[in-house]
């Protein structure tokens, strides 16, 4: 008498297979959303620095200019690596606790 419970090798290569290609396609939507994360980053901080370093442009920047410019963007950069380890941090702790809540049901 067949087993009708039973899932064949065929449906289960095939749900493999489906859940390699959703799989590869949430990898590629995370590298696109990081990608565009990092655009986002780099222009707000390239626009306040800019707004704050060179009050008066021209044709070229100053030594000071310059020398502002760096400064602003490797405090954005500091402030925004704090934020994002933070931000890790805390929505690590936040999984943990719920898989801690839903082993306790």
């Amino acid at each position: 008498m067949p087993d009708f419970f039973k899932t064949s090798s065929h449906t289960q290569d095939s749900a493999q297979g489906t859940n390699a290609r959703k799989e590869a396609v949430m990898n590629s939507i995370r590298s696109e959303l990081a990608l565009v994360n990092v655009q986002e980053l780099i222009n707000k901080a390239t626009e306040k620095c800019f707004t704050k370093c060179v009050p008066k442009p021209g044709t070229s920047l100053t030594s000071s200019d310059e020398a502002c410019l760096a400064r602003c963007l490797d405090r954005y950069m500091e402030a925004f690596t704090v934020v994002s380890r933070t931000y890790t941090a805390r929505i690590s702790r936040e999984s943990s606790q719920l898989r801690g809540a839903a082993a306790e049901i």
